[in-house]
Parts: structure tokens; sequence; C-alpha cells
């Protein structure tokens, strides 16, 4: 019996929809975590990514899993957008700025992170060195890029930077804290004088 579709060519289309669906899953889960935290429940997580529970599943079999996925998600998105700022961008303060403000909305919307962070869950331990391997190079790019225009003052570290923006970004879902403004007086403080 002769068909159009060519042999196994229903696999490489399930591997695409289960793609998308990871991505869905990806996206959900973190607009959830921001409005309500890592301890939301599986099933607001799945009616918003327009699946099943039982795909949540597939894909990340515990919560960890999931937590896990979106923050490295996450942070592979910050880590792409460096190069693509400095390259689009209208001068490498600019993109740095841009970048920076890409970073503070990561931190700042991690509700529930941080605790899980902590906690003994293995799953988590590599986070944090994950999230420095692939930002600290970001930011040493858009810090000499910026160095190289004469528009970032020299010697600055990168991951003093990176330390110094997430320290002003701790409590920043207290509303009478403006976290945001604090890091644009650095961003503004990083031009030469």
């Amino acid at each position: 019996m002769a068909t159009d579709a060519p042999a196994g060519s229903a696999r490489p289309r399930k591997r695409a929809d289960a793609e998308r669906n990871k991505q869905a899953l990806l996206d959900a889960a973190a607009a959830a975590f921001v409005e309500s935290g890592v301890d939301v429940a599986v099933r607001d997580i799945a009616a918003r990514a327009g699946v099943g529970v039982g795909t949540i599943y597939r894909h990340f079999p515990t919560r960890a899993d999931l937590i896990v996925a979106v923050y490295r998600h996450q942070v592979e998105a910050c880590a792409e957008a460096g190069p693509a700022l400095l390259a689009a961008g209208p001068s490498p303060h600019a993109a740095l700025t841009a970048w920076i403000t890409l970073f503070v909305d990561f931190l700042v919307t991690k509700h529930g992170l941080a605790a899980a962070l902590q906690s003994d869950d293995a799953a988590f331990q590599a986070l944090h060195a994950y999230f420095i391997d692939r930002l600290l190079p970001v930011c040493a790019e858009l810090l000499d890029a910026g160095t190289a225009a004469g528009e970032v003052i020299p010697g600055l570290d990168p991951l003093t930077l990176l330390r110094g923006v997430g320290n002003l970004c701790i409590g920043a879902e207290d509303p009478r804290y403006d976290a945001r403004g604090m890091v644009a007086l650095v961003i503004e403080g990083l031009r030469p004088r």
C-alpha cells in the first residue's frame, strides 16, 4: 500500500510536537512561578500550557525537574541575549544596560526559587555554578566591549557587577523598595567620568 508520507516521517513530527509542548510547559511554568511561586499547582501549569498533567510528568517527573528546567531555560535566554544585544544595539553601553535589565527581570521574578535552591534537593546543587558559568562570560564580553568603546570604566570585574546587581535585587518584592531604580544608578555609574 502506497502512502504520501515517507517512511519514518511520523517520528520527526512527534518529536517536534513534543518539543513544542516542552517549550509551552517551560513558558507556562515560568509565568506561573512569577505569579504564584514555585509551589504553584501542577494542574495550573498544565492548564496554562494547554496540555494534560501527564504531559508535564512525561517531560519533568518531579517538581524539582521542572524548576531546574525553567531556571536553565531562562538562564540560557539571558545568556543568548547578551551577544544579540551587542550586535544589534546602538552602543556597547546600551547593550550592557539592556542586558542588565533582562538580568534584573530574571532575578526579581524568582518567587520562591531562592528557597528552593537552598533546599537539600540534589537537583538544585549544580544550578548556581551553571548560572555563573553561563552568565559571567556574557557580562565580561559586554563590559569589554563597553570599555573598548570608551563607554564603560575599565577594570570592572564581571562577577562583582553580577553579585552587586543581584544583591540590589534582594527584597524586590517589597513595594517600598525600587530595585530597578537602584540598579539603574549602578548602570549609570559604569560610565567614565
